[in-house]
């Protein structure tokens, strides 16, 4: 049986405020973390975002919680080789994952940065949600299905956010949300919304920011 994936809606306006008011509130980087050790205590809920590199990870984090430079951007692909972690008042952890795909970086390295993921992932009980973020012109590609199968060996849940949503037209839009659907069937732990979101152009934010604000 074919799962569907409806866009999901703006939330109502109470629900948008009340988020928009958690964003707004302090949020700030804790750390950045190369090993398992390192990681803060799992004292409140997390989500993290996943993505390839280039797909609009740190622009977006930016435009969650209106900052201009907290996730730092970087034109040089998988640069950002560390699980960084970001303060959401006192209630959540937002967790930046290294950019996947095109890394510029030695062998073992990015071997040692996928089992950091791979780990991380697996191991952290009060994760509540994965974001995978894939950009709209593009779909799904092959390297997506692999962080989506380990989000699936893991038990995490994952919601894709597909990003620059302003740089395509709607037909080509719909061409893409329909890929990504038939994509997701092959992964049990998608949650079964797609977000659209434009970091630019301020689409989806509302909706992504109330989405994470409801996580218990």
């Amino acid at each position: 049986m074919k799962v569907s994936f409806p866009i999901a809606p703006e939330p109502d306006p109470e629900v948008a405020e009340a988020a928009r008011k958690l964003f707004a509130g302090p949020v700030d980087f804790l750390k950045g973390v190369v090993a398992m050790d390192g990681l803060p205590p799992a004292d409140r809920p997390e989500v993290c975002f996943a993505g390839r590199s280039n797909v609009g990870k740190s622009s977006l984090i930016n435009a969650l919680t209106g900052r201009n430079s907290l996730a730092r951007a970087s034109n040089t692909p998988g640069r950002t080789q560390e699980v960084n972690y970001f303060t959401l008042g006192e209630q959540a952890y937002l967790v930046d994952l290294p950019g996947y795909g095109f890394a510029k970086a030695p062998v073992a390295v990015v071997a040692k940065w996928q089992a950091l993921l791979k780990n991380y992932l697996s191991g952290r009980p009060t994760l509540r949600r994965a974001f995978a973020l894939i950009d709209s012109r593009h779909g799904v590609k092959d390297v997506d299905h692999e962080i989506m199968k380990l989000l699936d060996r893991a038990a995490v849940p994952f919601q894709v956010v597909l990003t620059k949503a302003d740089k395509i037209s709607n037909q080509a839009m719909a061409a893409t949300v329909a890929q990504v659907e038939e994509a997701l069937q092959k992964h049990p732990a998608a949650y079964p919304e797609l977000v659209l979101t434009s970091s630019d152009k301020g689409q989806g934010i509302a909706t992504l920011r109330a989405i994470i604000a409801g996580l218990d």
